[in-house]
Parts: C-alpha cells; structure tokens; sequence
C-alpha cells in the first residue's frame, strides 16, 4: 500500500535539517564532523520509518549510522520519529517543531539548531541508495542492513531487487574488509533470490534462517513496524548475514 502523501513534508525537514545529509560529497570530507566522532559508519538502506535505525543506535551506540530512504513522505516519520525518541521535542499543535525548551518553529523556518549530544549518531538522507552510495569510498563502511526492501517480484524487475548481483557488488566496494551485509524479508522468493545471489558475489554467506523470531538469533533482532505486523499475522521472517570477501 502507498503511503499517503504528507502535508508540508519538505517544511518539516526543513525544520530538522541537522539531522539531514543532503550533501554527500561535503558529508564524506565532514563526516567526523558532522557526527563529532571518528566511530564506524553503519548505513541502512530503506529505514521505513525509523524503527531498526533507531533501536539499533541505542542498543550499540559506539557506530555513526546513515538511514537512507527514498521516499520522502516515509523519510519524515523516521527523522520525526528519531527527534523525539532523543528528546529533542515533538510537532506543535499548530504546525512546525516545538523544542523541548517550549519554542515554536513555525513550518518555513529555517533549520533549528541543536547541539551534537541532542542529535546523537544517526543522520538521515533522501534518496536512491545506488545513487548516494557511489559516492561513499572504497573500504568506508562497517556494516549494511537492508530490511523488508520491495520484491520486485513482477517478470523483469530482478535488476531492481537490492540484493541483485550489481547491488551486491556495490555493497561489497563500499564495505570493508569482513564487514557484514545484514537481510530480512518476510518474502521467501525473494530471500530464495538473494541466497542464491550471495553465492555469486564477493560475499561468504555467514548465517541463514527462514524463521528468526524462533531462531538463536531473535534475541539480538531489532523489529521494525511491518515485521511487528507481518508476524503478527503468522508470516515467518527470514534473514540472513553475509561477510565481505574481497
């Protein structure tokens, strides 16, 4: 189901621009500044609306993480959703950001400031992630997580799956040496798809399951909103974990 369009969505970023990379070359020479930290870089491809990415820096603090989606209107809810889950305020009444201070910024503000122990370790980006990522170097980041990506299941869409053989390549030049690709899907086909794909990329399939939520490694899972509500209805999770090769 598509989402439904949100009112002033741009506004509203705008607002929570700090938590924002709509540079990539400026944030590739200003990483270590922008997260005021020299740590790991982990990237989420497709972050939904913010739930993985959110869990996942609180339970291991010590990464810088990139939440990459595409589509704008989801975007907000996970920047939304991560400033209030750092206390940095919450949406006013009448539209705009109210800061936990109590002031009012009006949708067309400019972006409010914060300070870096209020933004914490994840920075947001809107976009294609094969279009943001050649802009990574070679050997940058620590770990990959894809989680519930569209199947593309219709008859000539393979190349647009993330784990096709091209993404997976991608994945691999951007990754360091032994740095992990993490997958799940609710979506057997595809996961049969990626299995498959693994084997013929530079990556070294570590781990496999076909239902995590009863598996060893549910402990350590961090649940995003459509696996809360596709297990729910007695779909299995699937997941797997691959290590770079090259």
């Amino acid at each position: 189901m598509r989402m439904k369009k949100k009112k002033f969505a741009n506004e509203r970023l705008q607002l929570l621009g700090e938590l924002l990379v709509t540079d990539f070359i400026g944030f590739i020479e200003d990483r270590d500044d922008i997260y005021d930290s020299i740590a790991p870089l982990r990237i989420e491809i497709g972050c939904g609306k913010g739930d993985f990415i959110k869990g996942k820096s609180v339970k291991e603090p010590d990464y810088c993480y990139l939440a990459i989606e595409k589509i704008l209107d989801v975007c907000v809810l996970a920047v939304e959703n991560y400033a209030k889950s750092r206390n940095m305020g919450d949406l006013a009444s009448n539209g705009g950001w109210q800061t936990r201070d109590g002031v009012v910024h009006p949708l067309g503000s400019e972006s409010i400031h914060f300070e870096n122990e209020e933004l914490g370790n994840v920075r947001f980006a809107v976009g294609d992630a094969k279009d943001l990522i050649r802009y990574l170097p070679d050997n940058s980041v620590d770990s990959i997580y894809i989680n519930f990506c569209d199947p593309w299941s219709k008859k000539g869409h393979t190349k647009r799956r993330l784990t096709y053989i091209e993404f997976l390549k991608m994945y691999s030049r951007v990754l360091k040496p032994n740095g992990r690709l993490y997958f799940k899907t609710d979506n057997r086909p595809l996961f049969d798809f990626s299995l498959e794909e693994i084997e013929k990329s530079p990556f070294t399939l570590e781990y496999h399951t076909f239902d995590l939520h009863n598996s060893e490694m549910n402990s350590e899972n961090i649940e995003t909103e459509y696996e809360r509500n596709f297990s729910a209805k007695g779909f299995s999770i699937n997941m797997l974990i691959a290590k770079n090769n090259k």
